[in-house]
């Protein structure tokens, strides 16, 4: 089966049941309406260059469209983060999959203060130039059989790429992933089976499609099950996020800690009254995020673990089987290894290795990068760069990138953990990033980033209670803030270049 095939087959099913609640513009669209917006634009798209096509757009119902009529027009939508540095990350995909257009609009443009790129063309323009009598024959096509219609916008085969997302580049240069449509929908299906979803459900969709959470989570998934999604734009606006859920009675969210922590403040007791499944993932979910949750809207929280070549799904808790603290079990179908990352033999249940995973849902590579595909993935298994242990009742512990651990005295030290201890000593509305810093004396040394005042003394006394010596801070760092990516997730290597310049002054 492919996406927009899908998307046919749900639209021609709910009809008149409502598809997008578009919160940031206003405008509401039935399934019925969405289908013949989408196959307005994929003839629209047919004029372009066949093969890849960019889109550069927000969380909205023009966003879900475009790629519908992208897939149904037989282009593959390759998605482009437009959070920081837009007018750099066009190009930089353009040249990487060598395209032309890229599908925007002038309002986002604006908002984000981009300049025009060239090959921009602008939904506003497309909308515009959209004739009467295109709209009457595209309504009078809906009323065709799904078959019928399948057979004009759908070909080709579910192992074909459905889009390509990049990676957040948040350690190195962005990869393209290439992602099928088998793998979207495997990932789908796998979560099925350990929740229910339905098209009574509400989805709430904040995050950026240019992201994985937000592409199965906010678009393919309520697609799938022919549910309402009820978008907005801007998911850092937390007090507007809580009143939307609430006046939208939404039953479905998935997010980042960055954004729950947001809302979880801005929250008034009520607003999610309604949610059954509030999903985290992308970045270890705090206990104190957890707490917070259960105390002022008794909703339970629940971890997963995944990743952009990963479609993303590979563990979750669910309530009915959820050990806070893990990143779940591993779901259906997706094969889990845990193996010593020097010998490559499998760990013993709670030994800390690497995390290698295997299944429908792992991707089909990265685009035009042999050398960097043939890494990541051996004999099938896809190799998640992160570490971790496995209990004996198969949850897996999620411990931190292999690259967020410093050997010391030849002893792995795992940044996550030290940030995990300082954590719970910092005052209320407080973060911090653990990094590591050349050292001409020990070769490299740990140095903490935190966004406040702190007694360092006594906040070394009592993390020395919980780590050995050599994993505790050489050195603190106060910076404002965070830096962070559209995703939600902490630009390590921002605040690593930060940090790194603060102490060089500092000498």
């Amino acid at each position: 089966m492919l996406l927009h095939q899908k998307f046919i087959e749900s639209a021609k099913k709910f009809g008149s049941k409502m598809f997008v609640i578009d919160r940031t513009t206003g405008r509401n669209l039935t399934y019925s309406r969405g289908l013949i917006a989408s196959m307005i634009l994929a003839e629209k798209f047919k004029q372009y260059e066949p093969g890849f096509i960019g889109i550069l757009l927000p969380t909205s119902g023009g966003g879900a469209l475009s790629m519908l009529g992208a897939l149904m027009s037989g282009r593959v939508p390759v998605y482009i983060n437009y959070s920081t540095g837009a007018a750099q990350n066009c190009e930089y995909a353009q040249q990487k999959c060598d395209f032309k257009t890229i599908i925007t609009s002038k309002a986002l443009l604006e908002k984000i203060k981009c300049p025009v790129v060239d090959g921009m063309v602008f939904v506003e323009d497309i909308l515009e130039s959209v004739t009467s009598f295109e709209k009457i024959r595209a309504a009078l096509k809906t009323k065709l059989p799904a078959s019928m219609l399948t057979a004009k916008y759908a070909q080709g085969d579910e192992h074909d790429t459905a889009f390509i997302l990049f990676t957040s580049g948040s350690e190195k240069d962005p990869k393209g992933v290439q992602l099928t449509h088998h793998n979207i929908i495997a990932n789908i299906q796998s979560l099925e089976k350990v929740f229910t979803f339905g098209p009574d459900d509400t989805f709430l969709a904040q995050l950026p499609y240019f992201h994985i959470f937000g592409q199965t989570g906010n678009l393919w998934a309520p697609i799938y099950f022919g549910m309402t999604i009820v978008s907005y734009a801007n998911p850092l606006d937390f007090k507007t996020i809580s009143d939307i859920v609430r006046e939208e009675k939404c039953t479905l969210m998935v997010g980042t800690p960055a954004f729950f922590w947001g809302y979880l403040q801005k929250s008034e007791p009520g607003d999610f009254k309604t949610v059954r499944i509030m999903l985290t993932g992308a970045d270890k979910c705090p206990d104190a995020l957890r707490k917070g949750f259960l105390e002022k809207h008794n909703v339970t929280l629940l971890e997963a673990y995944g990743a952009t070549e990963t479609s993303p799904g590979i563990t979750v808790n669910t309530h009915k089987n959820n050990r806070p603290g893990s990143v779940g079990r591993p779901l259906p179908g997706v094969q889990v290894r845990v193996e010593n990352y020097e010998t490559g033999e499998m760990c013993k249940t709670g030994d800390i290795g690497k995390i290698l995973t295997k299944g429908d849902n792992v991707m089909k590579g990265y685009f035009d990068d042999f050398e960097q595909t043939s890494l990541a993935i051996r004999h099938g298994w896809y190799d998640t760069g992160d570490m971790g242990w496995m209990d004996e009742d198969g949850y897996l512990w999620h411990v931190g990138r292999l690259k967020r651990f410093l050997k010391i005295a030849g002893e792995m030290v795992s940044l996550v953990k030290v940030e995990d201890v300082l954590e719970k000593l910092l005052p209320d509305g407080a973060s911090c990033c653990v990094v590591e810093v050349p050292d001409h004396l020990r070769g490299a040394k740990i140095v903490a980033a935190v966004t406040h005042p702190i007694e360092e003394k006594e906040v070394l006394r009592k993390m020395s209670e919980k780590l050995p010596n050599i994993a505790l801070p050489k050195q603190f760092v106060q910076i404002e803030e965070l830096p962070k990516m559209g995703s939600g997730k902490i630009d390590f290597r921002k605040v690593t270049d930060l940090v790194r310049e603060i102490v060089q002054a500092k000498r």
